[in-house]
């Protein structure tokens, strides 16, 4: 049942200024602009990777009143430091086929910001599924490809080129994944620890996101 694609990397931080500064050095780009989750009390920046997937910075929005639930991506208790926590993809008629997807990726909700409306997989108590390993699904409710909001970002010539994923059990979490998304740009390795690591290719070389 293939039919999902990579749609974006996920970068937190305790501050959005914080991962906002981790990325523009990482990659040397200025970042643009983002906007705020009132239901998840958190913001967000982004940055256009390729022609439809991109890079979101999120953090804590502390302007936001507290939201009535855990914060998605783990947001109730922040990284540190800034890094690369976890990835989404993208699987149009989410919600006719979460039966069909792993019980860890937690049930479908509906996310809102202006006109836009999306479906997301979120866990009750807003955990990352294996850590931020595997992925959140998501659903931009598009009728058509060139309606992906990823499409309409603002962009500087980026591209990811690989995203290594090391997790104890990525062999298994890999088949698990296998029937809905085939990306030869992701790579399961097997690891003591948790980790992201995204090597992303723009004007200046290739430069590494973690």
């Amino acid at each position: 049942m293939a039919g999902a694609a990579f749609d974006h990397l996920v970068l937190a931080a305790a501050t959005l200024a914080e991962g906002v500064a981790h990325a523009e050095t990482a990659l040397g780009i200025p970042l643009p602009g983002g906007g705020a989750h009132p239901l998840m009390g958190t913001h967000n920046r982004l940055l256009k990777l390729g022609e439809a997937s991109f890079l979101e910075v999120i953090a804590p929005d502390p302007q936001a009143s507290p939201p009535d639930r855990p914060r998605w991506f783990g947001l109730d208790h922040p990284p540190a430091r800034p890094r690369l926590l976890h990835w989404v993809i993208r699987l149009p008629g989410l919600a006719q086929l979460r039966a069909d997807l792993p019980q860890a990726l937690g049930p479908v909700i509906e996310g809102r910001r202006g006109d836009l409306r999306w479906l997301i997989t979120v866990p009750d108590d807003g955990s990352l599924p294996h850590d931020g390993a595997f992925p959140t699904v998501i659903d931009w409710c598009a009728k058509h490809d060139a309606d992906l909001p990823p499409r309409r970002m603002a962009g500087a010539g980026l591209e990811l080129s690989r995203l290594d994923i090391r997790h104890p059990r990525a062999s298994a979490l890999a088949a698990q994944l296998a029937p809905y998304l085939a990306d030869p740009r992701i790579h399961f390795i097997d690891a003591d620890t948790v980790s992201l690591q995204a090597r992303i290719s723009g004007p200046d070389g290739i430069r590494t996101l973690s």
